[in-house]
């Protein structure tokens, strides 16, 4: 269908979208002669795109009014989301998910305070609000560009307050009905996988992410701690039957020398990971757990089997809780370890 010129124009963008007919006018040039265009919004049918545009054509003011929080959200998320990566989506989805008091909100209408209510009511460690100040930054910042607000009100958040305070209690394992879920959920998403591998090996998520694929011996069933953060750290560590699959999938991953990688192919750092993949599972999940949990959740699991405590002590790597005779002369095969992970 041919618009009259300056009208603006529709157009179904590529790619399974809930809202796929974006509407959109040119507002000027660029000094380069590229367009600028201003984008009105993304909608489920060509209809309504067309009826938004004409809507905006006879009062651009009541339109940009009316945006909410989630349609500016929906909008710059559609045009930046093509050109980063998939890990930084994952990251910005987390921290939107934190937005909610904010979804139906006129974005003209929104201040400092509601901002930093936001902020304050998270309940969200320091590094978490980071990630939420910078998607706020963008978003005013796409507002600014788009005239649908005045002010960019997210400069003046402070998350500097929240920097080192506690937040809930440590060591809270998982119960088994989250575990189950897990299960019931894995094939949607490998990356929920990483999370059972660590339930069923009991390292630290470090000891993990940089767990090279040269230490991992899938016939043998173990794989080798060659780093850590102690000397009892540095093990051999069973794979139990249960997530052997798991680690054989991730051994067929190429371009990456170490067992795990984000969906670009990279090897993981903390952060890259915790933001941008355990979080969002942590949101799907509606769970709150921090990868350290994990490991609690291993130790309890094999107390629960009524595995020997050395045993325990020997698989996850404990060193201060050794006695001298564990430490010295205790010494179990391989074989005795895995009869032990294979129980929970």
């Amino acid at each position: 269908m041919k618009l009259p010129n300056g009208f603006g124009n529709v157009s179904k963008l590529s790619g399974k979208r809930r809202k796929p007919w974006r509407a959109r006018k040119t507002v000027g040039w660029s000094d380069d002669g590229t367009q600028k265009y201003l984008t009105i919004g993304y909608y489920e049918k060509q209809a309504q795109a067309l009826q938004a545009l004409a809507e905006y054509n006879a009062n651009p003011y009541t339109i940009s009014g009316s945006t909410t929080f989630a349609d500016i959200y929906e909008r710059w998320s559609a045009e930046k989301y093509e050109t980063i990566s998939r890990s930084n989506v994952n990251g910005y989805k987390a921290a939107y998910a934190v937005c909610t008091p904010l979804y139906d909100m006129k974005f003209p209408d929104i201040k400092k305070s509601h901002l930093q209510g936001v902020v304050d009511n998270s309940g969200k460690n320091y590094p978490t609000l980071r990630k939420l100040k910078v998607l706020l930054n963008q978003l005013f910042r796409y507002a600014l560009e788009n005239d649908i607000c005045a002010k960019d009100y997210s400069e003046f958040i402070d998350i500097v307050k929240h920097k080192g305070k506690k937040g809930r209690a440590k060591h809270k394992i998982f119960t088994g009905t989250e575990i189950n879920r897990l299960w019931e959920c894995h094939k949607a998403n490998e990356y929920i996988t990483i999370i059972l591998m660590l339930i069923y090996s009991g390292v630290r998520i470090s000891e993990m992410l940089n767990l090279k694929k040269a230490d991992v011996h899938l016939a043998e069933r173990y794989f080798d701690v060659i780093e850590s953060k102690t000397d009892a750290g540095v093990r051999q560590v069973p794979i139990a039957s249960r997530v052997l699959p798991f680690f054989t999938h991730w051994m067929t991953r190429e371009g990456c020398d170490t067992l795990l990688c984000s969906a670009e192919g990279a090897p993981f750092k903390y952060r890259n990971y915790y933001d941008s993949y355990w979080l969002p599972l942590m949101e799907k999940f509606s769970l709150d757990h921090l990868p350290h949990d994990t490991r609690h959740t291993t130790i309890s699991l094999l107390a629960k089997a009524n595995i020997n405590q050395t045993i325990i002590k020997r698989i996850v790597g404990h060193s201060g809780a050794m006695n001298l005779t564990e430490k010295v002369y205790t010494h179990f095969d391989v074989q005795q370890l895995l009869d032990a992970i294979d129980l929970i």
